[in-house]
This record gives C-alpha cells, sequence and structure tokens, in this order.
C-alpha cells in the first residue's frame, strides 16, 4: 500500500503542471482546445520516442498490433479515459483558476467508488461515507470562487470537470478489467505490453486521437502560438508521460479495488501542489477563509479515507 500512495503522490505533483499551465496558456489567450489535443499529439513522439530509446521498439509495435486487434475497445477507453477527461478539464480552465479546477477535480475520488461499483467491484461503504467530506470540500472551494466571479463562469468552470472525474476513472478502469480478463463485455487482453505502463499510456493515447481530430475540425481554432506548442510540449512531459505513467503503475499495482480506491485518493495533493504552482508563477493571491477550509476538508477526507482503505 505505501509504494502505491508514494507513486501516487509523486504523479500528483506532475498532473499538477497541466493546472497550472492550462490556466496560463487561457490567460494567453490560447484555444483550449490546442491546449488539449497539442498534449496528446507529444505524448505520442514523447512514447514512441522513449519505447525506441530503451530498446523496448518491439514492446511498442506489440501494442500497435493490440490497438488494430482491438481497436473499438482502445478508441473507447482511450476516447473517454484521455479525450473527454482531457477536453473537459482544460475547457474549465477558460474559466475558472487551476487550483479550483484541482480542487473540483477531486471529485474523482467520489466517482471512483461509483464506477467500480458500475463494474461489480465490491467497495466498503465506509469508503463511500469518507469521499463525502472531499466533496463537501469542492463545494466549499467553488461557493468561494462563485463569490469573486460570476455564477455561469462558475458553472462552466465546474461542471464539465464533473463529467471528467468521472471519463477518466471509468477509461483507466475498462483497461483494469480488460488486462484481468474478468468480464464477460470486454476483450480479455493477457500481453505482455499490458504490463508496461507506457505502452498502456500509449495505447489509451492512440485511442484518443479520433477524438481530437473531431474536436478540431468541429471547433476550427486558430493557429496555435509557439509559446502554447512549447507549453503543450511540457505539459505532455510532466503530466502526460511522467505523472500519467506513475499513475497508472501505481493503479496496476493495485490487487484489490481498496488499493484501486487508496490509488485514486491520492490525486487529492494535485489542490496543493496547483495552489503554489499558480501563486509562483502566476502571481495569483492565496483563496479566502472559505477557500482554505474547502482545501482542509479535502486533504481531511483523503487522509481518513486512505487511512481506512489501508484497514481494509
Amino acid at each position: 500500500m505505501f509504494r502505491i500512495l508514494m507513486f501516487g503522490v509523486l504523479a500528483s505533483l506532475f498532473f499538477s503542471s497541466t493546472f497550472v499551465l492550462n490556466r496560463a496558456m487561457s490567460l494567453e489567450g490560447g484555444h483550449w482546445v490546442w491546449s488539449a489535443s497539442l498534449r496528446y499529439f507529444w505524448m505520442l513522439l514523447l512514447l514512441a520516442g522513449w519505447l525506441g530509446v530503451t530498446g523496448k521498439a518491439r514492446l511498442g509495435l506489440d501494442a500497435l498490433r493490440l490497438y488494430r486487434k482491438h481497436f473499438l475497445f482502445w478508441t473507447v477507453a482511450g476516447s473517454v479515459g484521455f479525450g473527454v477527461f482531457y477536453a473537459l478539464i482544460t475547457f474549465s480552465s477558460v474559466y475558472t483558476p487551476g487550483w479550483v479546477v484541482a480542487a473540483t477535480w477531486q471529485l474523482t475520488i467520489l466517482a471512483t467508488p461509483l464506477v467500480l461499483l458500475g463494474f461489480g467491484r465490491r467497495v466498503p461503504l465506509k469508503a463511500i461515507l469518507l469521499t463525502l467530506i472531499i466533496f463537501v470540500g469542492v463545494i466549499l472551494v467553488n461557493v468561494e470562487q462563485a463569490s469573486t466571479a460570476s455564477l455561469s463562469s462558475t458553472l462552466w468552470g465546474a461542471l464539465p470537470v464533473l463529467v471528467a472525474a468521472f471519463a477518466y476513472p471509468f477509461g483507466n478502469q475498462l483497461v483494469w478489467e480488460a488486462r484481468a480478463g474478468e468480464s464477460k463485455f470486454l476483450p480479455a487482453i493477457d500481453h505482455p505490453a499490458m504490463d508496461d505502463s507506457i505502452c498502456r499510456v500509449l495505447l489509451l493515447t492512440i485511442g484518443s486521437l479520433p477524438l481530437w481530430v473531431l474536436l478540431i475540425l468541429f471547433t476550427s481554432p486558430p493557429v496555435p502560438s509557439t509559446g502554447q506548442i512549447v507549453q503543450t510540449g511540457i505539459v505532455a512531459v510532466c503530466s502526460g508521460v511522467i505523472a500519467t505513467s506513475l499513475f497508472l503503475h501505481a493503479r496496476h499495482s493495485a490487487q484489490s479495488s481498496a488499493e484501486l480506491a487508496a490509488a485514486d485518493s491520492t490525486q487529492s495533493m494535485e489542490v496543493i501542489f496547483s495552489l503554489a504552482g499558480e501563486a509562483i508563477l502566476l502571481g495569483h493571491v492565496a483563496p479566502g477563509p472559505v477557500g482554505w477550509a474547502g482545501i482542509g476538508l479535502t486533504m481531511l477526507g483523503l487522509i481518513l479515507y486512505v487511512k481506512v482503505q489501508s484497514k481494509g
């Protein structure tokens, strides 16, 4: 359990770059579709390059064969787990600060047990009840945001993240279930590539590409600036490659639903990391009393949640 939590928290540190840099690109006038899609185009190049220089080119080719063999599965898993999730997260950054998006994103900790239940996995009732503490914390953070911005902006910043909070664990759980091979509705994918975190990220990235192409064609965004291209590259390295690989390593090391939920719960640390990042890089002021209370409840919920899960 300790190793799972350690990798999860470290992943949260790198994940926080997403919220900070997406907000920075939004303030600079960059279109959210490019902020979202360019990250995954960068990731495709980075992941392929990494597999090549580490001597895993053959494993990477095996991953491509797995994608071709299970095209529909990987397209759905990638489009939902990477595409829908990140498109909505990036869209929200247009309307609200990154640390607020990060705090609202913690609803995924409430969503994860519900997703697990949907897949027929057992989740302790006490764990679900403890996630409600985190939910209250998220509400307080958005209440404070609504007091400083319009209700419309607050809703446009919060509601897409709510949907993203379910999309991310759903997409990842599809992969977990396929790897376990216990579902009669999903393909059983038993292959060495499924044991490699980089290959799993590559498969999900390729699966998300059709969604990005459709979004670009539908929105017809203006040409991205050089700065936006560079910043999405940084996000791709920090969040897309390093953080995602660390997180999936933690998640796929889990042997039970309790450990899976514990790995997902470490994402609460993204709030603190994002808040610090925005204060340092963007000069944003600290949240007020209500915001700090919300963050405090979120962290308290995390601590209690992990404590209960570790006993389970």
